[in-house]
């Protein structure tokens, strides 16, 4: 009998290096598409250290960057797997604590790349320090006054931003009805890759009316206006620079007039070509084109209206790489996370956290119409519910949460939580942490419009399933002592503000210094 001899696939017929160098080029799905149809591939997959590290990256939410980093591939795949994996780990005794610079916690504005920047009212007096950490414990300060950074003398800052990896400190000004916001780096000089010293903006913003953000290349305003005081009539305005390329706006979204109990807007950039608009809706536009308004690309319907969009990704001020121990990637805008909190009607907040990947798998022919909730939310969103806005505090990095929960409120004792969305989260735990896929169900109470617009009344009760996996570790350690001022979180630490004091009504004092607990991880 003759058996007849089937020719190997012309594809696994060729040398192992040239597979691989082929397979490179496709998406991380797409390999693990292609390690599914045999054992070869799948072969070829395990023995190649580059098509692992494109999946390793896709699946925590990173873009590889160019560099001349001659680290061997396989070293970096470990560093980055080993730092996803320490994240589960979360050993909340390893930690050291740091005297901030600044007496009073109100004063502390953020700790972003591992800075740390302040401003005292009183005196107008921007601090800068950079954290100390396990590679350095090195710190350098820096101390002035604005006055210096501003080309025009005796004027008072209004509002500031700080991206340290563009080495950008952002400080707007107010002179003759007038804003300016003058572009520094963060040792006091005017930014050298700035089209002009300062941006422009022929009307008068100020602090308590306005929001100041960055990311990349774009620098944006958000302000609201009062036009009838004794109807309680407001709208409110967007400006967005290229600080890179003009010095003045073109890019401008408005609203009509808004009446008493409005739902206040907030934004946020999803990259250097989106922005979303937050209120009633979510409103997601394209800023490709700088020369005109903002076009709509989609409008996501939610289940009750939310006020503001108090956390989003840390890092979102700059789309420029970060780099660890030789390790350089930057953040995938288009799997990050963002954290909204709902209106309180019946002082219970609901935290919602939404994959951004919604926002980019969208049909631009729909966009005039609304996309509802049932179509879109519960695959993308996982909501939390809490009976009182002072039992949590939380802070969103990349695609990991960090929730504080205040479980002792007369001794001030907390505990400290940990959740990673990212989809490698549950092969990256080796075992640690809980796993959550199951659909988790709240109940919302909620005031709702009253023109019924969203499709919800003046007395709406509903309740809300989602369904966004994640993986939750929960530390051992307890947080005690101490008021919890604030909460941030890096891609290598934890930083903890605690006030000390008499924690007895409703202020704390008298004070001593401000602890700051540095948990490296």
């Amino acid at each position: 009998m003759e058996y007849e001899i089937k020719p190997k696939p012309l594809f696994l017929s060729l040398a192992e290096e040239l597979r691989i160098y082929i397979l490179s080029f496709l998406s991380c799905r797409d390999i693990l598409r292609c390690t599914s149809v045999c054992k070869a591939l799948r072969q070829t997959y395990i023995s190649s250290s580059e098509l692992q590290y494109t999946v390793e990256l896709s699946g925590q939410c990173l873009l590889p960057v160019s560099t001349n980093d001659h680290t061997p591939i396989s070293e970096r795949l470990w560093r980055l797997r080993d730092k996803a994996h320490a994240w589960f780990k979360f050993n909340a005794y390893a930690f050291r604590t740091v005297t901030p610079p600044v007496l009073y916690p109100e004063r502390l504005k953020h700790i972003t790349g591992e800075h740390l920047y302040s401003w005292d009212h009183q005196n107008n007096l921007v601090t800068v320090s950079t954290m100390p950490s396990k590679l350095s414990q090195r710190t350098i300060k820096h101390n002035w006054s604005p006055r210096t950074l501003c080309p025009f003398p005796l004027q008072v800052k209004q509002n500031t931003l700080m991206d340290p990896a563009q080495n950008l400190f952002a400080i707007m000004h107010v002179i003759n009805g007038v804003t300016y916001i003058y572009l520094a780096t963060l040792d006091g000089r005017v930014h050298p890759h700035a089209a002009e010293p300062a941006l422009v903006l022929e009307s008068p913003v100020y602090e308590w009316q306005a929001k100041l953000k960055c990311y990349g290349r774009h620098i944006a305003v958000w302000h609201d206006s009062c036009i009838d005081a004794l109807r309680s009539l407001t709208t409110w305005q967007l400006h967005i620079w290229d600080w890179q390329q003009s010095t003045t706006s073109s890019s401008v979204l408005s609203s009509g007039v808004q009446g008493p109990g409005c739902i206040p807007a907030s934004f946020c950039f999803l990259g250097n070509d989106r922005l979303l608009v937050v209120g009633e809706d979510l409103k997601l536009y394209s800023i490709e084109d700088m020369s005109r308004t903002p076009q709509l690309l989609a409008c996501f319907l939610l289940p009750f209206p939310l006020v503001d969009l108090e956390h989003f990704f840390q890092g979102e001020h700059s789309s420029h790489p970060r780099t660890q121990a030789q390790l350089v990637y930057t953040p995938d805008p288009e799997h990050r996370l963002l954290c909204l909190t709902s209106s309180k009607f019946d002082d219970e907040p609901t935290i919602f956290f939404i994959s951004t990947k919604i926002f980019f798998d969208i049909d631009q022919a729909e966009a005039p119409t609304p996309l509802p909730w049932d179509h879109w939310g519960p695959r993308h969103v996982r909501v939390f519910k809490y009976k009182d806005r002072s039992e949590f505090t939380v802070h969103v990095s990349g695609n990991r949460v960090l929730l504080v929960n205040e479980i002792m409120p007369m001794t001030k004792e907390y505990e400290l939580r940990m959740m990673d969305f990212s989809p490698l989260a549950v092969t990256n735990r080796r075992g640690l942490g809980r796993v959550v896929e199951e659909r988790s169900t709240v109940s919302v109470v909620h005031g709702g419009s009253s023109d019924g617009s969203h499709g919800y009344s003046s007395n709406w009760c509903s309740t809300i399933e989602t369904s966004l996996p994640y993986v939750e570790v929960v530390s051992d350690r307890k947080i005690v002592g101490g008021w919890l001022q604030n909460v941030w979180m890096d891609d290598d630490r934890v930083y903890l503000l605690l006030a000390f004091g008499a924690v007895n009504g409703p202020y704390i004092g008298p004070f001593e210094p401000n602890k700051l607990e540095v948990i490296d991880i």
